[in-house]
C-alpha cells in the first residue's frame, strides 16, 4: 500500500547514499498503492550489483521490523541532529522527523508511514533509467505487489524454458541464437545462387 511504498522510499534513499555517496540527491519522489518513483542526482546507470545492493539493504532493514519512530521538534533542531531536509520543501518551525530503522533514515516528512519497517513486508526494484542530464530515476514496489511481480518473472521464465525445451535457459536461448543466424546465413547464401539462376 502507499504507507509502506512511502517508508520504503525513505529506506531507499538512504541506501542509495550509502552506496552512491551523500553528493547524491533527492530531486523528487511519488507515491501510490502500486508503487514508489524516486528521482535523485547521479551522472551515470547503477550497476547490476548496485541495484542488488540497494534492495539488500532495503530488505534487511525490512527484515529487523523496527518501529517507526516520529518526533515533533524546531526545524534547525532536527537539522542539527542529522535530518534530511531538502531545499525544495519549505518547513515552518516546527518539523516532524520521521525514523526507521532507529538512526538509518531520519527526514523530515509530514506522511503517513508503516508503524513497524516489517510492515513494508518485501523490495523490489523495477527499474532504473535517466530522465534528464545527471537525473535518475528508480521504481520500486513492495509487499504482497512485489511478490506477484516475482511471480509473474517467475511464470515468464518457465514459459519461456517450455519453448526452448531446457532446463538451462540461457544455454537453450543461446542455441535458438545460434541455429537463428546458420539459417539466416543459408537463406543469404540460397537467395544469392537463386537470383544467379534466374540471370542465367
Amino acid at each position: 500500500n502507499s504507507k509502506a511504498n512511502h517508508s520504503a522510499t525513505h529506506l531507499m534513499h538512504s541506501a542509495l547514499r550509502e552506496i552512491l555517496g551523500e553528493t547524491d540527491q533527492q530531486k523528487g519522489s511519488l507515491v501510490n498503492e502500486e508503487k514508489l518513483r524516486f528521482d535523485f542526482s547521479h551522472t551515470g546507470k547503477l550497476s547490476e550489483v548496485e541495484i542488488n545492493e540497494i534492495e539488500q539493504i532495503v530488505n534487511a532493514e525490512i527484515q529487523k521490523s523496527s518501529i517507526t519512530q516520529t518526533n515533533i521538534m524546531s526545524f534547525q533542531g532536527a537539522i542539527d541532529s542529522g535530518a534530511l531536509a531538502f531545499a525544495e520543501d519549505k518547513y515552518g518551525d516546527e518539523v516532524r522527523v520521521v525514523s526507521l530503522g532507529g538512526d538509518f533514515s531520519v527526514e523530515l516528512c509530514g506522511g503517513t508511514h508503516v508503524n513497524a519497517t516489517g510492515k513494508i513486508g518485501l523490495f523490489k526494484i523495477l527499474s532504473e533509467g535517466s530522465t534528464s542530464s545527471g537525473i535518475r530515476r528508480i521504481e520500486a514496489t513492495t509487499g504482497a505487489n512485489a511478490l506477484n511481480y516475482l511471480n509473474d518473472k517467475e511464470a515468464l521464465l518457465n514459459k519461456i524454458g517450455a519453448l526452448v525445451k531446457n532446463k538451462d535457459l540461457k544455454k537453450g536461448v543461446e542455441q535458438l541464437i545460434t541455429t537463428n543466424k546458420t539459417l539466416e546465413k543459408q537463406i543469404t547464401t540460397l537467395k544469392k545462387a537463386n537470383a544467379g539462376n534466374v540471370k542465367d
